[in-house]
């Protein structure tokens, strides 16, 4: 997958900027100096959209709008920040490369099943990018090559080429797309050498005893004719133990007590630093230039030799061989701080059970969505004061307990017919899915407000809940939509919202 960044300079200094950022309505442009002349390095889309252009002179790109924003580029902090980018996506695969000067290059091969597939892994990053304020284009292709020049040159944000379609997607494409030098491409048009289907349709001597190896080496790593590795993205801090054989390996039963030797000597390697890993890659080199890669997340920091090593040989499987496998490294992506602590005894009463192995299990069996739990959100309406997260977030709040809460919310809540006496005075009966119930016990009303700093509409929006128990005992959790005298705060309709236990 390549990661086409066109606004990367201008996105990343708005980042940065933070709230003194310009704002997002005015044109921004970087300026530097280049043959002791100030040009334009770089302009953000809606300055482009007014007809400015890279390497035009800032005089003639200031005549253009009289309000632009001028301001000095750097370079250097776009690789820095280029490179940090990547570090993050090591999330998504454990061989992630910046692609400088604006782009990423991630090998999702054998990771795209654990986010639902190609297309909804290439979704998930570039809704993650927008939301941080950053945009972006995205190809997937059989290489490195393919996909760099499509998500440059192609026509949509997001372009995925079948298994096997790579010539065909790259025919159409101009000769810039071959990650060619400047010279050369000027050279070829020159020439009228246009587009890479001219190329493809010559001899490949003369081309080459005219213009050099460069040429034919850009052609053959595109179309994959020769492989091109991906020099991963790598922090210093990184916990990694390698196993180098001096004959290939691929038996799977090798391949699983290889890996038990590794985990020994990984999870000494993080006591000694005084960690614990959360996400664990196991990368496989095999002979033909190819990395098979396993990953494998935990709940917790964990250094527990048997957990790690049942997690990773329960992936061998996957793992294809090949004609053997003659690297293999086991490296920890995520680490956080890992005390050692005090282990229960047996004789321990009342010890609560823990499941965190289980989640593992589950977890990288299934994928990181299947096991989630509620954690609690700072809202004051029932259905936005939970979310779904993975069983690895950790819970910073809880729930306030003032006031009671169902063990079941109904989503949506159900219309009920209500007697009560308005405005303040609790039901005395209420129907609901065609059975009439009469109140024994009632307690509030709970006032809730509308969110009014999230939506316009919520901003007269009450609602009075009250707590219910019925004759034969059941309770129930209604409100009221509106405070039961004006008609602006809601359509007075009584709704049931849910369940107690």
């Amino acid at each position: 997958m390549s990661l086409y960044l066109p606004y990367w300079p201008t996105d990343r200094l708005r980042r940065a900027l933070g709230p003194a950022a310009p704002a997002r309505d005015v044109p921004l442009v970087l300026k530097g100096v280049e043959r002791g002349k100030r040009v334009v390095t770089a302009a953000d889309d809606l300055a482009q959209q007014i007809g400015v252009r890279i390497g035009m002179p800032v005089t003639k790109a200031q005549a253009l709008f009289n309000d632009l924003v001028l301001m000095d580029a750097d370079k250097d902090e776009d690789r820095s920040a280029l490179e940090r980018l990547a570090l993050w996506a090591l999330r998504l695969s454990p061989v992630v490369s910046a692609d400088p000067p604006d782009g990423l290059v991630i090998d999702t091969t054998g990771a795209d099943h654990l986010h639902g597939g190609e297309h909804q892994t290439v979704r998930h990053v570039l809704d993650r990018l927008q939301e941080t304020g950053i945009t972006a284009i995205a190809a997937l292709a059989d290489t490195w090559g393919a996909a760099h020049a499509l998500a440059r040159y192609g026509r949509k944000a997001i372009t995925i080429v079948p298994l096997g379609e790579t010539a065909n997607a790259l025919l159409p494409l101009p000769v810039s797309a071959l990650r060619l030098p400047g010279t050369l491409v000027e050279t070829l048009h020159t020439l009228g050498f246009d587009r890479i289907a001219d190329l493809v349709s010559q001899p490949r001597a003369p081309l080459q005893l005219r213009f050099g190896p460069e040429l034919g080496r850009q052609l053959d790593r595109a179309f994959g004719r020769e492989n091109e590795p991906i020099p991963s993205a790598r922090e210093v801090e990184y916990i990694e133990v390698r196993k180098v054989f001096a004959e290939p390996i691929g038996a799977p039963e090798t391949l699983q007590r290889y890996t038990r030797k590794l985990v020994e000597q990984f999870c000494d390697a993080l006591e000694v630093a005084g960690l614990g890993a959360r996400l664990v890659d196991l990368l496989f080199y095999r002979v033909d230039n190819h990395v098979e890669s396993i990953r494998i997340g935990t709940a917790r920091p964990s250094r527990d030799i048997k957990q790690l090593s049942r997690l990773l040989i329960d992936k061998i499987e996957t793992v294809n061989p090949g004609f053997g496998i003659e690297v293999m490294t086991l490296t920890a992506t995520l680490a956080e701080p890992l005390e050692a602590h005090q282990i229960a005894s047996a004789l321990t009463e009342n010890q609560r059970p823990d499941v965190i192995s289980l989640v593992d299990v589950l977890s990288n069996r299934l994928g990181d969505q299947a096991v989630t739990r509620p954690v609690p959100v700072a809202s004051d309406l029932p259905e936005r004061n939970v979310r779904w997260a993975g069983a690895e977030v950790a819970v910073t709040q809880t729930w306030a307990d003032s006031w009671k809460r169902p063990t079941r919310l109904l989503s949506p809540p159900e219309p009920v017919q209500v007697m009560a006496l308005l405005p303040d005075h609790p039901p005395v009966a209420f129907t609901w899915r065609g059975q009439r119930r009469r109140i024994a016990q009632a307690d509030g009303p709970e006032r809730v407000f509308g969110e009014w700093w999230k939506r316009d509409p919520e901003l007269e929006s009450v609602r009075d809940y009250y707590y219910v128990v019925d004759e034969t005992g059941k309770r129930y959790w209604l409100f009221r939509d509106g405070d039961g005298e004006y008609d602006d705060t809601g359509s007075q309709g009584w709704y049931m919202h849910g369940l107690f236990a």
